[in-house]
């Protein structure tokens, strides 16, 4: 982590509630282990959600649930992480950053070890939105926390986070679908993913310092004025940003969703190919060094709108071609990184550079929001479309054309009125 070099190491707390004071200097050996522990407990956040999809199939027999309630339980976390936004974006411009982090590291652990235990589709519901909300809490502290301590460098470092995120998701897949196997049941991945989060909100507790999660940007650029800037955080800016995230997150979402089931019911993939086609997304999230460090070197609005042009395009090929499993795989990889590695990344740093530093904790809760909440009913309306129109058209509709909605909200975005423009 060799960028961890070129930080301000005497972090100051972003605590609301105190007057700032001086902590002792965090070393580059605690930086590195912090910020190791906080992108595994992001990646341990991607298993959880991820590894619900390739097990679909077999909890949908299980249970009897419809391919509308699967599509609804697939995306429903979202919810859960929609509701965390809003309120931990305004915690956490008041309190510990930490402190939230772990607490949502526990909540979503124990919904995840919950879903298991399910009886029926509303308590299933209950438990995945349990972990989303702790998910939305986690995503808000993180990129919070992390956006404060690397101000200058927030794009690369989001994107190296963004790795930490599309490893879980090409794991998951891979391990549920053989512990599935291995066990007979598709229960135990999910004790498996909830005990390591535990374990690794344990560890953060002690090695996980106040010096990298309390920083505060407005000490790091002290020198800078921000008159150009709107006073409100709800701003032209992060109104279009918002509208962008909406639909990109319903996009994305309902196509992560049910894009196992697609490749089972309507390709007739095995459950273990499409988990393979499944991981390939995740892989091709990990170019999200790549999207990140891009973000703070060229126009993001640009790169966003590009990101989202090719996300369309790809969405074609792998519902128009009917394309064999090597295809799919590729087709999978190039929709992870431009809608992984590319659009999420900066879709948050931008949010973030969209306001003033002392509101960042807002700006990451309204992206939290804007992103997962609609995201929350994707999986549904991807169900619905299909039952309606079949899988071919349902794709277009849904992963093909709202992007292109979210290329329009981008052309209202003004990069020249960002804190991070040259004045």
């Amino acid at each position: 982590m060799t960028h961890a070099a070129q930080v301000d190491t005497s972090a100051v707390p972003g605590d609301g509630t105190d007057q700032e004071s001086t902590r002792p200097p965090i070393s580059r050996a605690m930086i590195g282990t912090g910020f190791l522990l906080i992108i595994l407990s992001y990646m341990v956040n991607a298993m959880d959600r991820q590894v619900f999809p390739p097990l679909l199939p077999n909890i949908r027999e299980e249970y009897g649930f419809s391919l509308e309630q699967g599509g609804l339980l697939a995306t429903n976390f979202t919810l859960g992480m929609a509701l965390a936004g809003l309120p931990a974006g305004y915690f956490l411009d008041r309190f510990r950053r930490k402190t939230v982090l772990l607490a949502s590291i526990v909540i979503y652990s124990v919904g995840t070890m919950a879903t298991p235990l399910a009886t029926g589709f509303a308590d299933m519901t209950l438990y995945r939105v349990v972990s989303g909300f702790g998910e939305g809490m986690q995503s808000a502290a993180i990129f919070a926390a992390m956006g404060a301590f690397f101000a200058h460098r927030r794009g690369l470092a989001f994107g190296i986070i963004g790795v930490g995120y599309s490893v879980g998701v090409f794991i998951a897949p891979l391990i549920g679908v053989h512990l599935m196997g291995l066990h007979g049941t598709w229960h135990s991945p999910f004790y498996l993913f909830g005990t390591a989060g535990l374990l690794i909100a344990a560890a953060s507790l002690f090695l996980v310092r106040s010096g990298l999660t309390e920083h505060s940007t407005e000490h790091v650029v002290s020198t800078k004025t921000y008159d150009h800037m709107p006073a409100s955080a709800y701003n032209r800016n992060t109104i279009a940003l918002t509208v962008h995230s909406v639909v990109s997150g319903v996009a994305i979402y309902g196509f992560l969703g049910l894009y196992p089931t697609y490749l089972i019911t309507s390709l007739h993939y095995s459950a273990e190919q499409a988990a393979l086609a499944m991981s390939f997304l995740g892989f091709g999230g990990m170019t999200a060094v790549l999207g990140g460090w891009l973000g703070d070197r060229v126009n993001q609005r640009t790169l966003l709108v590009l990101s989202l042009l090719a996300v369309s395009a790809i969405s074609v090929c792998i519902y128009e071609t009917q394309a064999s499993v090597g295809l799919q795989c590729v087709f999978a990889f190039l929709m992870g990184a431009f809608g992984l590695g590319f659009i999420y990344p900066n879709t948050n740093s931008a949010m973030q550079r969209a306001v003033r530093p002392g509101q960042i904790g807002r700006a990451s809760g309204l992206f939290v929001t804007s992103y997962y909440g609609p995201a929350a009913f994707s999986g549904l309306l991807f169900a619905a479309l299909v039952d309606s129109f079949g899988w071919s058209q349902a794709g277009l509709l849904q992963v093909t054309f709202l992007p292109l909605v979210g290329v329009a909200a981008l052309t209202f975005v003004r990069p020249a009125v960002f804190n991070n423009a040259v004045r």
